[in-house]
């Protein structure tokens, strides 16, 4: 399974963004998608998670400006970043809870793309 990330950059505070991830591989099932984030010196955090069939939940200091969606035909996950912060700077990390056809489940990440939010 891979996961390509894309949408990063560079943006003002109050500015948005638009994270996509798009997932390729065989699996029974892809349970959660979602995204994190890390800064240098610090743990990777999560930002946003679906379950698959569920309701969304968000980091505390994301809920109302940051929107995650997920795609199940295309195997997809976007996350759309408002009225960001420079304390949203951080590389974001696709990330996906796959059921595979032995019924074990493996947890895949992107590579990871930088959001910096700066004047």
């Amino acid at each position: 399974v891979q996961l390509q990330a894309s949408g990063g950059g560079l943006v003002q505070p109050g500015g948005s963004l638009r994270l996509s991830c798009a997932a390729s591989g065989r699996w029974f099932g892809i349970n959660v998608m979602g995204w994190y984030r890390q800064v240098p010196g610090k743990q990777r955090e999560l930002v946003a998670a679906i379950i698959s069939g569920g309701n969304p939940t968000y980091e505390d200091s994301v809920k109302g400006r940051f929107t995650i969606s997920r795609d199940n035909a295309k195997n997809t996950v976007s996350l759309q970043m408002n009225s960001l912060k420079p304390e949203d700077t951080a590389v974001y990390y696709c990330n996906a809870v796959v059921t595979q056809y032995d019924s074990s489940r493996a947890v895949y990440w992107g590579q990871g793309t930088q959001v910096t939010v700066s004047s």
